[in-house]
């Protein structure tokens, strides 16, 4: 071990040396293989000394969300509604993809944190900034959803896309033939993805750019919406008289 390494284990420990360390091994060796020991023997201590500032795996799961939100970007002055929420949301995804294994723990949360009621004011507080009604707010952020957070559930992704390279290729051409006979629409559609080989969910769909997509298309639909001074009494009492 070196001698900074050695320095650095004899800190003294903090709630905050604990989380950082937390992200740091989750970045490592994944979410899964993060535990309390684990996290322990890299702090150079024995496990009960992490409950003094993490009362357990839960709440060291939140200090982590805690720690990944720390990275986003806070809005930028001076700018129109629009680019400031494109430029939060865009920094939120690249914090998920700097720690992959943020998403399924932001999915798991069920009470969320102060940090994270923070940064959902602000965001709401972006709309209002840019002259939205509340009413027209409450709409956008359910529309909106997780890409608040920079993600979504990709449409085309395939959870077999790991092991294809052991498919036999005869085997993925009477696939493709089935596929084509069965779901020609489907088939059509995902096959005319673009390919990325830097793509986070490997050779598929450009993911980034198809979030890029989505998100735009969603905001111009707000702008569009906040200029008719849209309501949502108003829009039910239309699709009311139809």
């Amino acid at each position: 071990m070196t001698q900074q390494a050695e320095a650095t284990r004899r800190l003294p420990l903090n709630r905050e040396r604990v989380l950082d360390a937390a992200v740091v091994l989750a970045d490592e060796v994944g979410i899964e293989s993060l535990s309390m020991r684990r996290l322990a023997q890299e702090l150079g201590v024995v496990p009960m000394a992490l409950y003094k500032h993490v009362a357990n795996k839960e709440e060291l799961l939140d200090g982590m969300v805690d720690v990944i939100v720390g990275e986003i970007a806070p809005a930028v002055p001076g700018t129109d509604w629009k680019n400031t929420v494109r430029l939060r949301v865009l920094s939120a995804r690249n914090s998920l993809l700097r720690h992959p294994w943020a998403r399924p723990v932001l999915e798991t949360r069920t009470n969320p944190t102060p940090a994270v009621l923070g940064y959902m004011d602000s965001f709401i507080g972006m709309f209002f900034a840019g002259g939205f009604a509340v009413d027209l707010t409450h709409h956008v952020m359910h529309a909106l959803g997780s890409r608040m957070w920079g993600f979504t559930q990709e449409l085309f992704d395939d959870p077999g896309q790991a092991s294809q390279a052991e498919v036999a290729p005869d085997v993925q051409a009477a696939t493709f033939q089935e596929m084509a006979a069965r779901y020609p629409n489907i088939l059509k559609v995902a096959s005319a993805a673009t390919h990325d080989d830097g793509s986070v969910v490997g050779q598929g769909c450009d993911d980034q750019f198809e979030f890029e997509f989505a998100l735009d298309l969603l905001l111009d639909g707000f702008e569009r919406f906040h200029r008719q001074g849209w309501t949502s009494a108003r829009a039910k009492l239309d699709h009311g008289n139809k």
